[in-house]
């Protein structure tokens, strides 16, 4: 028999440990990732009395893996739009805990006398809360319904992104000798041109490739396209010098927004629980005993660093994000931990070369020993709160609850201009990095294919190229002059001033001047005329863009794919009855909220009418919907009824929220043992002294009284016939009947 590979060994032994140790862990209630770790270091070389993994190369590759379907998983989960609608309040938190937390952690690093660059990966392990764990915690203490835990997750959301971005710039960081701000600067806007680029481009094709496939894709093909797609835009990302994790994010986000983001989530979830699982046995490998043994001081102080900094700055964060003390108390302590992304920056620092060996299981420590203290700290949010409240004067407690760094919005035409600009920057960007993108394609591939083509004639190659390169630019560049130029703030802002002419004429003239950029670029690159010849060929063909009507529909047939395509979840999820109504965001500044209450399959409720729960009595609460299946039940009144799997979407306060989500699961019916109610095949003869003997079927109680059900009468050996409910048993009928084994027992006796 041939001999198993090493590798197939090593990914059983690791599977098996994983299975005992993951079960253990679920016994006691505590994170999964936290026994992938302990799974790790059992089977790691530092533990000599269990078996160890014989390849650590082989098992790096497979943890590498992981850690691009992770964030291909988290990217399935983002959403640009929700950033968007989010305004500025979690982005001037998370931008203060970021900073505060990486400037702490550097500090730390370098009071140690480690290297720079150990101090700068440190600051970015020590940035980022885990929102696995946030999100566990929150679900095992009943948390989900409060409001502040929608706060928390808000920001976390959008640590995770930057942590993408982190991550980028930290390779930038660690292959550049000796980095400065220019080459910080450069790195972010190089990650904000390919963010920008693949997301257009991606919302503009994926969703009508996955449209027009729907009808030929089942899960197992759209696991493969899905897992595709990941893979070529990791090798892409790779290719122009990003990280194939941050490919694997953009790609995630690009199919988040498609209608089919529900089924790729559920087909790609195995696969991402299995990686994932060995990148985290992978990062338990790394654990050694004598690091941790000799590191002892440093793990214990950065333990401390990592809870009194969030709760210091995590609450300083929220509070100037416009939170009351209390809210952004309990918000800034639920984020004391550090997790997965502190794993995945510590690899990229080692698999770059650029930290020690010790940093790696010193973060691992400090990640398990904070997250076994994520529940005390979220509830020691409150008994501080009330610390505090009884310390420092009212009029202290009132600065704080009042402190902000969102603007007020504005009145008038401050608004309209702020908008107007806002919107003809976005919109010129976006063009400008789809021409850039054209203009790059087709002179870096195209143009040397045509010259090959003509070799004879250069003049008429470069004619070709170029005339084809600006009719491909030409809807990019038509609508970065003409949009938002007949658009309400437009109009409003030339009607109420003549002062506002000459701003208005001045924001066209700079987008005509930076589309002819374009022009002139192209034309002088493949062509050698005077500056004055090249300046009004671009002016003439950007004139006639703008006066030609095929364009103008060409753009906005594009403009409307895209965004059909960017809403389309959205529309999908309206239809389905998925998507929580817009006044939700509008009770977020008063004491109550809306949450989404599941009713388990097992509930004991599944069946009474919302009168006899009687919700409102008991919990305060008000139902204001119930979703079943791909239906929404709005208003519903007193009589309707709560079937399993409904989900409830409720109006109330944290506590009644709260309190509700306990009591629907403490309505779990306990299962009875499926023995019982097994279904059996039982042959009755007639005799003459049964009861049935001369009675009808339809009279004889089998199905009423006995819940049995009449198979057939048996005719010979190999037939049976069926029994019409008027006929009559009779003396010597062979009658096979189903049942449960306890009502055939009271039927037969």
């Amino acid at each position: 028999m041939a001999e198993l590979p090493p590798l197939v060994k090593d990914l059983a032994l690791i599977l098996v440990v994983a299975g005992i140790v993951t079960l253990l862990f679920k016994k006691l209630k505590q994170p999964l990732v936290l026994g992938y770790i302990v799974a790790g270091f059992v089977v790691s070389p530092h533990m000599p009395y269990t078996m160890s993994v014989m390849d650590k190369a082989d098992v790096q590759t497979w943890a590498d893996i992981g850690v691009i379907f992770l964030l291909f998983s988290l990217g399935l989960d983002f959403s640009f739009k929700k950033i968007l609608k989010m305004g500025a309040a979690p982005v001037i938190a998370a931008m203060t805990i970021i900073f505060c937390m990486m400037l702490l952690g550097f500090t730390v690093g370098q009071s140690f006398g480690w290297s720079e660059m150990n101090c700068i990966f440190l600051a970015g392990m020590l940035a980022m809360s885990s929102t696995t764990i946030i999100y566990k915690a929150f679900d095992d203490m009943g948390l989900r319904q409060q409001q502040f835990a929608g706060l928390v997750m808000s920001v976390l959301i959008l640590e995770d992104i930057l942590a993408i971005v982190m991550m980028v710039m930290l390779s930038s960081v660690a292959q550049g000798s000796n980095p400065d701000g220019g080459e910080m600067l450069g790195s972010v806007m190089r990650i904000a041109f390919f963010l920008i680029l693949w997301f257009v481009v991606g919302i503009s094709l994926i969703p009508i490739f996955l449209r027009r496939m729907r009808s030929i894709i089942n899960e197992e093909t759209l696991l493969v396209v899905s897992l595709g797609l990941c893979c070529f835009m990791a090798v892409v990302s790779t290719q122009v010098g990003f990280s194939s994790a941050f490919g694997a994010f953009v790609m995630g986000s690009i199919l988040a927004e498609t209608i089919e983001a529900e089924k790729i989530i559920r087909v790609v979830e195995p696969v991402k629980n299995l990686f994932g699982a060995i990148f985290f046995v992978s990062v338990g490998m790394l654990v050694d005993p004598d690091i941790l043994i000799g590191y002892a001081m440093p793990i214990a102080v950065v333990v401390v660093t990592i809870l009194a900094g969030q709760a210091l700055f995590g609450s300083l964060g929220y509070l100037l994000s416009g939170q009351t003390l209390k809210t952004a108390m309990k918000c800034g302590f639920s984020m004391a931990q550090i997790g997965e992304f502190a794993f995945i920056i510590a690899s990229l620092g080692l698999s770059l070369g650029v930290i020690a060996d010790f940093l790696y299981p010193v973060v691992v420590t400090v990640s398990v020993i904070t997250t076994f203290l994520t529940p005390y700290m979220i509830r020691a949010a409150e008994p501080c709160y009330a610390l505090l409240e009884r310390r420092l004067p009212k009029r202290a407690i009132r600065f704080f609850n009042n402190i902000t760094l969102g603007l007020p919005s504005g009145k008038g035409s401050s608004n309209y201009w702020r908008s107007l600009l806002l919107q003809m920057t976005l919109n010129t960007v976006i063009y400008s990095i789809l021409s850039v993108t054209v203009t790059a394609l087709m002179l870096m591939f195209f143009l040397p294919i045509v010259r090959h083509l003509l070799p004879a004639w250069p003049v008429a190659a470069n004619l070709i190229c170029g005339s084809l390169t600006i009719i491909a630019m030409s809807p990019f560049l038509r609508a970065m002059v003409v949009k938002k130029n007949h658009s309400e703030e437009f109009k409003a802002l030339w009607a109420e001033s003549r002062l506002n002419h000459l701003p208005l004429l001045f924001t066209i003239l700079v987008r005509v001047v930076i589309a002819c950029s374009f022009i002139f670029y192209i034309v002088n690159y493949l062509g050698h005329f005077a500056h004055a010849l090249v300046i009004a060929i671009a002016v003439a063909v950007i004139v006639l863009f703008v006066l030609s009507r095929w364009l103008k529909h060409s753009s906005i047939r594009l403009e409307r794919m895209f965004l059909q395509n960017l809403r389309s979840r959205d529309i999908e999820a309206q239809l389905r009855g998925r998507k929580r109504p817009l006044y939700a965001g509008h009770l977020l500044d008063r004491n109550i909220h809306i949450s989404i209450i599941d009713v388990p399959t097992d509930s004991s409720w599944a069946g009474h009418s919302l009168k006899q729960l009687e919700l409102r009595q008991r919990f305060g609460v008000h139902v204001c919907s119930i979703i079943r299946a791909n239906h929404y039940i709005n208003i519903p009144d007193a009589d309707e009824q709560i079937f399993p799997a409904d989900r409830l979407q409720v109006i109330g306060d944290d506590s009644q929220l709260s309190k509700l989500a306990e009591a629907m699961r403490s309505s779990v019916v306990a299962d009875e043992y499926a023995e019982r109610r097994e279904m059996k095949l039982r042959q009755l003869v007639i005799n003459g002294s049964s009861p049935l003997l001369n009675v009808r079927l339809k009279d004889s109680g089998i199905g009423d009284h006995y819940h049995c059900m009449v198979v057939g009468l048996e005719e010979g050996k190999e037939r049976l016939s069926p029994i019409p409910p008027s006929r009559k048993f009779q003396k010597g009928d062979v009658v096979w009947i189903v049942g449960e084994e306890e009502n055939l027992q009271q039927l037969t006796t």
